[in-house]
């Protein structure tokens, strides 16, 4: 990983730190301490309830199921090989029912770390560009990033609660009119901070999926080329399948597992939807577009980076 990528990310953490400490010491200032410290007892149980149990709210979801080592063997020997380049332990292999293309990692520990591609992946990419997306899942594992983000999510959640609770509840009942005035700001106080954590934490998952990117384009001959060929497929390819299901699909649920957002990517294909283009002119034609102020904004709340600043990236370009 690139020195300012390590840094980006060290910063970012070190300043959702900083807020949530201040923070914390400002309601603990303007809150019954007791109540409060059950209140983010509460919130660490649920969270950490919720971590257990995410395999089995994923699988649900998105219709996953293991794929035994008699199917699609020529997958299972890809996760061996990425693994034993990854320096980790084979993640077990599954397949989801969804036709967009896509993939994710996911796991707790009373599963294990788990790797599923979709039906959609397997149809519309080439066997290389689903290496190369594997290789990116595989990264996530490694780098322990769901747990990263769980520690991180628990932040702006307990603030959140603090301010629903003061702001929209009756939760600390008891409470004379004299007090809602100060009720108010703690709501007030606990709702801003909340939403500049909030913040922080998409930067960072925006930075962890850069930093996956890398590791699949630094184990995998050629990486960098097939990973953004495979990236540049999946935008394209979610639009035109989301637009022939004007319905919609459930996918939106747990979306920061994704490689890439199925909503973004269907902002993303939107401007180059309209030719059919071999896999390098499909990427020259999205890295060369312009990013515009819409396009920054957008990904200023996404949990994934803008795709024309991700393929810059993987193609060594500043971004």
């Amino acid at each position: 990983m690139s020195l300012r990528l390590r840094l980006s990310m060290a910063t970012t953490v070190a300043v959702i730190i900083g807020v949530s400490t201040l923070g914390l010491s400002i309601v603990l200032g303007l809150f019954n301490q007791l109540n409060l410290y059950t209140l983010i007892a509460t919130v660490a149980i649920f969270n950490i309830a919720q971590w257990f149990l995410a395999p089995y709210i994923v699988n649900s979801m998105y219709g996953v199921r293991q794929l035994e080592d008699g199917e699609k063997p020529e997958l299972h020997s890809m996760v061996r090989e990425l693994s034993a380049r990854s320096g980790m332990g084979v993640p077990k292999l599954m397949l989801s029912k969804i036709p967009i293309p896509n993939a994710f990692a996911y796991g707790s520990p009373l599963t294990g770390n788990h790797v599923a591609v979709t039906q959609g992946l397997l149809s519309e990419l080439e066997d290389e560009e689903i290496e190369a997306v594997i290789g990116h899942e595989l990264g996530h594992i490694k780098h322990r990033d769901m747990q990263v983000m769980m520690f991180i999510s628990f932040l702006p959640s307990l603030f959140y609660i603090i301010a629903r609770s003061t702001l929209f509840s009756r939760y600390y009942g008891g409470r004379d009119r004299r007090d809602s005035g100060g009720f108010a700001l703690l709501g007030g106080v606990s709702m801003a901070i909340y939403f500049l954590l909030l913040l922080f934490n998409l930067n960072l998952s925006r930075l962890r999926e850069y930093y996956a990117d890398q590791h699949s384009a630094n184990i995998i001959p050629d990486g960098a080329r097939k990973l953004s060929e495979g990236l540049a497929k999946i935008s394209s390819s979610t639009w035109r399948i989301q637009r022939g299901n004007r319905g919609g699909m459930a996918v939106s649920g747990f979306k920061t597992l994704f490689i890439s957002d199925p909503d973004r990517a269907m902002k993303d294909a939107a401007a180059i939807h309209r030719m059919r283009y071999g896999d390098d002119e499909l990427v020259r034609n999205i890295v060369d577009r312009d990013v515009s102020t819409l396009d920054s904004i957008l990904e200023f709340f996404s949990t994934h980076p803008n795709i024309v600043k991700r393929l810059r990236a993987l193609s060594g370009r500043i971004v």
